[in-house]
């Protein structure tokens, strides 16, 4: 048995008052947050100086008291640790050299050569699980093979689908190749992550929405299961979070094809809608739309409310449909707090 109420949740306890952390809490909606990326200078140096990225992951936390702490990084360290250039554009987001033929896949460093670039996330880990309260639940992540394919084949976000489509297209065993190399490495990092400490891990699938048919089934599903049934296999008992955004009909039986114990769901899907076909198999984890975080109000307090009533038949863990924008008012958050804990 364990105090943390998250734990609880994804063991799928159906509790009085959903624990609750949102995506992205740590980020430029916080003074503390814009302060600290001053001080490392620019994003990659936050990400791979565990002191800071420490800090930031812990902010929310002493601010808000959240019930989970994610660590801070970014979905595409696993992809520069396999070779590639990232950087990022100020105002424009993250810069990759591209990956899109069969040279390329096979030009990339072996799942195993990845720990040397991120020993310094594994270091934010080990300190967190030393600094979190000890009610906190510490989450290690991931982006999913599809999604961090996107970027690698594109070089960057904008269309960054289009890419990846042709090139599975142009050849689809190459890039099937690259899927595997980044669900090997995803395997390692998540592994890693869970021996310096996090409880719980989540893939973030942020275009998965892109997929349809067979494609969807390949290139999200198949992924997703062998690296939860591997992550699995080395650490058993670890709660594994699944985030396949946009996924609509196909949140369906999510968590039973791939073995996840709880599914995040972005705010396309209703919450009444996810209970009746999406809780029925365990924990579910959402949904509220994070343009309420800005505009606030009575409308946030109700629809905080009204997401709590439509999960409150099983274990539900409360975020919103996607991550908490910059623009979003802290004050809504501890309103949010209020609205779900009463």
């Amino acid at each position: 048995m364990t105090d943390k109420t998250l734990l609880r949740a994804l063991n799928g306890e159906t509790l009085p008052v959903p624990p609750v952390w949102l995506m992205r809490q740590a980020g430029r909606y916080l003074p503390e947050y814009r302060a600290t990326r001053a001080r490392a200078g620019d994003f990659l140096k936050l990400c791979y100086t565990p002191d800071l990225a420490a800090e930031v992951t812990l902010q929310p936390i002493r601010r808000y008291g959240f019930d989970a702490a994610i660590l801070f990084a970014d979905i595409l360290l696993i992809g520069q640790a396999l070779g590639a250039d990232l950087w990022f554009e100020t105002g424009e987001g993250p810069r990759m050299s591209t990956v899109t033929d069969a040279a390329g896949v096979a030009a990339l460093k072996p799942a195993d050569a990845i720990h040397d670039t991120l020993a310094p996330v594994y270091e934010t880990v080990r300190i967190l699980s030393r600094e979190l309260p000890r009610e906190t639940t510490l989450i290690g992540f991931a982006g999913a093979p599809w999604t961090v394919a996107t970027y690698m084949v594109a070089g960057r976000g904008k269309d960054g689908q289009a890419g990846a489509h042709a090139m599975k297209a142009a050849d689809r065993a190459a890039f099937q190749a690259l899927i595997d190399r980044l669900s090997e490495a995803t395997v390692e990092y998540l592994s890693a992550q869970i021996d310096a400490g996090a409880e719980v891990v989540k893939l973030f699938d942020s275009w998965a929405g892109a997929l349809k048919g067979p494609d969807f089934e390949d290139f999200c599903v198949a992924p997703i299961a062998r690296i939860i049934a591997e992550v699995k296999a080395r650490h058993p008992g670890i709660p594994v979070i699944a985030f396949p955004r946009e996924a609509g009909e196909a949140y369906v039986g999510f968590a039973r094809k791939t073995g996840a114990d709880c599914v995040a769901l972005d705010n396309s899907v209703s919450a009444d809608w996810a209970a009746a076909h999406v809780q029925v198999d365990g924990c579910v984890q959402g949904n509220m739309d994070p343009a309420l975080m800005v505009t606030g109000g009575e409308a946030l307090t109700r629809e905080a409310r009204r997401i709590c009533k439509a999960f409150a038949g099983g274990p539900h863990i409360f975020n919103l449909g996607h991550g908490i924008t910059p623009d979003a008012d802290p004050d809504n958050v501890h309103r949010l707090l209020e609205a779900i804990r009463g």
